[in-house]
Formats: C-alpha cells, sequence, structure tokens
C-alpha cells in the first residue's frame, strides 16, 4: 500500500505517524497523480492542530499532511478537462500532499513548464500563490514603497521578489539573523523587534504606500500606524477581524490554474527563485515538518518522494 505521513487527531507532533493508505480514487473535478515533491507551509501543522479553513468541514481522521504538491498525472476524474495520464502538473491537493499519491484539483493545477523542477514546482501553490494574489490585490504603481513583514519566509521571499519584479521597492522586516538573505531578494532589510516603526521610518523617510503583513499581533498594528491609506494594509499573517478592525483586509485568494502559471512563469523567467533551503525525502517527513514549525525557516522546505 501507499506511504503516507498522517496526523491522527488534533493535537501536537505526538499526534503524526507514518502510515500505509489505500491509493486515492479521483472524484469529479479532480486528478490522481504521482508525487514527486511536496511543499512543507505552516499551515499544514496549523491545521494538525485544529485550525480549520472557511468551508471547511470536520476532519475525518487519519489525515494526510501536506496542501500542495507537484507530480505526475495518474488518473482523472469525471467532468476533468486538459489533463491526461502522464502529464506532469502542479497543484493544492484534495486530498494531502505528503504521500506516494495524492488528489489535486483540477481547478487549482496547472501543467509544469519543462523547465520546471518538481521540487521547484512543489513550492509554489501556496507560498508564491499567495504572495502573487496579495501584491496584485494591493495594485501599487510602480516605483511605491512596499512594507513586508516576515519577509524571510516562504511567502514573505516570494511577495519581495513579486514586488521587485513588478518595479516596487521593498522594505522587508525579519530578524538580523536574515539580513544577509532578506537584502541578496532585493529589499532593504528592517530588524524585526520594539520599536519597528521608527526603524521603518529611517529606512523609508517618504513613508510607505502598501504593507504586506504575514506576523500579525503587534507587528501588524504597528505597520498599519505606518500608514496613510489603510486599504493598502493587507495581511496573510492575521484573523479577518484583527485586520479589519485597523482598517486592512485579508489577502483575497484567486485559487486558480492561471496564478500557478503565472508564477511558475516568473520562476522560469528568473524573476522568482523559491530559495529551497533543504529537501528531505517521504520517510523524514516528520523532520521537515519540524523545520518549518520552529519557524526559523529561510525560503521553502520541501519533501522529495522517490520514484
Amino acid at each position: 500500500m501507499p506511504k503516507a505521513y498522517v496526523y491522527t487527531r488534533h493535537g501536537g507532533a505526538e499526534t503524526e505517524a507514518f502510515a500505509e493508505v489505500d491509493r486515492p480514487s479521483p472524484g469529479p473535478g479532480e486528478l490522481l497523480i504521482a508525487v514527486r515533491a511536496a511543499g512543507v507551509n505552516p499551515v499544514d501543522w496549523k491545521l494538525r492542530n485544529g485550525f480549520r479553513r472557511p468551508g471547511e468541514g470536520e476532519a475525518r481522521f487519519p489525515v494526510v499532511l501536506g496542501s500542495e504538491a507537484a507530480g505526475v498525472v495518474e488518473a482523472t476524474g469525471e467532468g476533468v478537462t486538459g489533463f491526461t495520464a502522464g502529464d506532469e502538473v502542479f497543484g493544492n491537493t484534495a486530498g494531502g500532499a505528503f504521500a506516494e499519491y495524492t488528489l489535486l484539483k483540477a481547478s487549482v493545477t496547472a501543467h509544469k513548464p519543462a523547465a520546471l523542477s518538481f521540487t521547484d514546482a512543489a513550492t509554489l501553490p501556496v507560498a508564491a500563490a499567495t504572495a502573487y494574489d496579495g501584491v496584485r490585490q494591493l495594485d501599487l504603481p510602480e516605483g511605491a514603497t512596499l512594507l513586508v513583514t516576515g519577509a524571510g519566509g516562504g511567502v514573505g521571499a516570494a511577495t519581495v521578489q513579486i514586488a521587485r519584479a513588478w518595479g516596487l521597492r521593498v522594505l522587508g522586516v525579519a530578524s538580523e539573523a536574515k539580513k544577509d538573505f532578506v537584502e541578496s531578494l532585493g529589499a532593504v532589510h528592517v530588524a524585526s523587534g520594539p520599536d519597528l516603526a521608527a526603524r521603518v521610518r529611517a529606512a523609508a523617510p517618504q513613508g510607505v504606500d502598501g504593507v504586506y503583513d504575514l506576523v500579525g499581533g503587534e507587528v501588524l498594528a504597528e505597520a498599519a500606524g505606518l500608514l496613510a491609506d489603510r486599504t493598502k494594509l493587507i495581511t496573510a499573517g492575521a484573523a479577518p477581524d484583527e485586520v479589519a478592525a485597523l482598517g486592512g483586509a485579508r489577502v483575497e485568494r484567486a485559487r486558480t490554474a492561471a496564478v500557478l502559471d503565472e508564477v511558475a512563469e516568473l520562476v522560469v523567467g528568473g524573476e522568482l527563485d523559491p530559495h529551497i533551503s533543504r529537501t528531505f525525502p517521504l520517510d523524514r517527513a516528520d523532520q521537515a515538518l519540524r523545520a518549518v514549525e520552529d519557524g526559523h525557516t529561510l525560503g521553502k522546505i520541501v519533501i522529495e518522494v522517490a520514484i
């Protein structure tokens, strides 16, 4: 039976386990793929802890971990067009990515360009697509200044690069340990910690035109105070009510294959580097998730599944 990494109830790392599971069958609008790589994201351990995405029902245990994958189509479900067995694809999972086989939602699956590796492709559906959606939502003019909090993580690194590719000046908030990394992305590094606003004002005396927050809490509130126009405040790091109270909004996710095509082209064109810091085999999926859960990862972590 195919192998997978699952959680058996809501809770901490103690709920995780390697398991043999049935090979899934694609339902209407789904693709079955043989997984070649799976991206690891903070949302993976948050879901294990009990977080639920809007509109999702109760979890049915065991739940396979992972939200994004790249691989080869094995079969297609009813109503799926544009995909056939053997196609190389990447997208958002309908059944968990840390596995030898998984289901993808055809509506949020794209064909992988030949010049894009499976490993790089597996990083795009969550982090890069979230970054792309947010920068597009802000709709800042070329030459404007964007403040990105949490700039050293997967979404943050992608946000900085996409914003730079679209002609924006970027200030990236991250720890001192991530200074060189943030600057390598093309951003002006601003150290995180108390008195953040003062350091931002020193780095951008003319002010900031937009804020893309990936942290929430006090960081979000302090960053909001730097904006004259709160409609240019968005977050993927705080709850809707928290950012709404500050006059801003959550990132509006498009969740379309067209966005995946766009971010893939940015990678192929050299404007977006997923910055994969480490890869792990499937049988070390627990270590991959710990590397993300500890919060100190630079860029992206990917699980590679042997053929």
